[in-house]
C-alpha cells in the first residue's frame, strides 16, 4: 500500500545511485499579506515537517530557504521565510516547487511505500506474468490508482485497495500485484 503522495525529483547533477536526492512536498502560490508570507499547496501527507526552523529547497535551483513561521490555512499552509521580507520578494516565489532532502523523509510502517519508491518498477501478476512498468500513481480521492504501462503500450489501471499489492522486491525491481477480473484491457 502507498502511504504518501510526495512527488520525487531528481537532482540535476544526479546521485551516483540514480536515487532521487530531493522530494517535492508542495508548490508555492501567491503572496499573502504585507510581511512576505506565501501560500503553499501541500503535496505531502506529512505537513508537520514544514515547521519553523526547517530548511526547504525552492525551485529548479534547489535554493535553500529557512522557514521562519508556518501556519495552516484551510488545505494550504502559509509560510514566511527568513530570506523573504515583503510581498514584492514573495511574488518571486510564485509557482515554484518546494523540496526537502530525501534523507529527511520519515520511515513508513512495514508494507507501506512512498510513491517514488514504486514508480518505474517492473510489475508482475501473482502468477509471474510480466505486466510492464508502474508509470504513474493517480490520486482519485477514495484511493489511488496504479497506471501500469503494458508491454504492448496499453494501460492497465488497478485501484490501490487492500490485497492488490502482493509484494515488492526492491533488490530485483519488481512489484507483484493481484489483477482483478475484468481489469485487463481488451
Amino acid at each position: 500500500m502507498t502511504a504518501d503522495s510526495d512527488q520525487s525529483s531528481f537532482d540535476p547533477t544526479g546521485s551516483p545511485s540514480g536515487e532521487p536526492v530531493f522530494l517535492a512536498v508542495g508548490q508555492l502560490g501567491k503572496p499573502h499579506g504585507v510581511r512576505g508570507e506565501v501560500t503553499l499547496n501541500v503535496f505531502t501527507d506529512f505537513p508537520e515537517r514544514l515547521r519553523a526552523g526547517a530548511t526547504l529547497f525552492i525551485g529548479n535551483e534547489y535554493t535553500p530557504m529557512i522557514i521562519r513561521h508556518a501556519r495552516p490555512s484551510g488545505a494550504k499552509i502559509l509560510l514566511t521565510f527568513d530570506e523573504i521580507q515583503n510581498p514584492e520578494q514573495a511574488v518571486s516565489l510564485r509557482n515554484q516547487m518546494v523540496f526537502i532532502r530525501m534523507e529527511e523523509i520519515p520511515p513508513l510502517p512495514e508494507g507501506e511505500y512512498y510513491h517514488h519508491q514504486l514508480l518505474g518498477l517492473r510489475v508482475e501478476s501473482e502468477e509471474g506474468q510480466d505486466l510492464g512498468r508502474l508509470e504513474e500513481i493517480l490520486p482519485t480521492g477514495a484511493n489511488d490508482v496504479y497506471l501500469i504501462r503494458l508491454p504492448d503500450g496499453r494501460e492497465l489501471l488497478l485501484p490501490v485497495i487492500e490485497g492488490i499489492l502482493v509484494d515488492v522486491d526492491f533488490q530485483v525491481g519488481v512489484m507483484r500485484v493481484q489483477v482483478l477480473p475484468g481489469s485487463m484491457p481488451e
